[in-house]
């Protein structure tokens, strides 16, 4: 009797532990301006519903940009050492031990304010394919190319934006909607 209480309780109390790990994973995260406006930004972990997860607190490994940074977490907020020079496309991305978040903004500056925007990688999908099934229906194919050609170069070389990052945007947003 007494062996099948202590086999109870241990099971009850490692149920317990486990649930109390799992919410201290960070699987969802909002990307504001930092309220110091040096130049900076903040990560906040939120649950699935973007409420803060205060009780955060620790070393968590991010993916920015492709640069693997470890951020440190105090009441659910961290900020990355680097400021922000000017406005840029940035991709987060976050793995946990069960999945992993990634998610592109962009962020615009203007003077020492940095407002994040939020894009849906589908979206830079999309919106270029029709564009292209527009230019073919009208049979401009070749100068409606050259146009956008010119467009992502500018934003490839000079707000650090890439086709890896559009694309694992691009089937985060899949992954989430399948």
């Amino acid at each position: 009797m007494k062996a099948t209480l202590l086999v109870i309780i241990t099971l009850i109390y490692s149920s317990f532990a486990f649930g109390q790990e799992a919410d201290f994973q960070i699987n969802n995260f909002e990307i504001k301006e930092s309220l110091t406006s040096n130049s900076k930004i903040a990560i906040i972990a939120t649950d699935s519903l973007d409420q803060a997860k205060e009780h955060i607190n620790g070393t968590y490994k991010f993916t920015i940009n492709g640069f693997e940074q470890n951020l440190a977490f105090h009441g659910g907020v961290a900020t990355p050492i680097h400021p922000i020079e000017g406005s840029t496309f940035v991709y987060f991305k976050h793995k946990n031990q069960d999945k992993s978040t990634g998610k592109l903004y962009f962020l615009y500056k203007k003077d020492t304010e940095i407002t994040p925007i939020k894009i849906n990688g589908l979206l830079l999908i999309i919106i270029p394919a029709i564009l292209l099934l527009i230019a073919y229906t009208f049979k401009r194919l070749l100068s409606t190319f050259v146009v956008l050609a010119i467009v992502y170069g500018y934003f490839s070389f000079s707000k650090g934006l890439s086709v890896g990052h559009i694309l694992e945007s691009a089937y985060e947003i899949v992954k989430k909607i399948i």
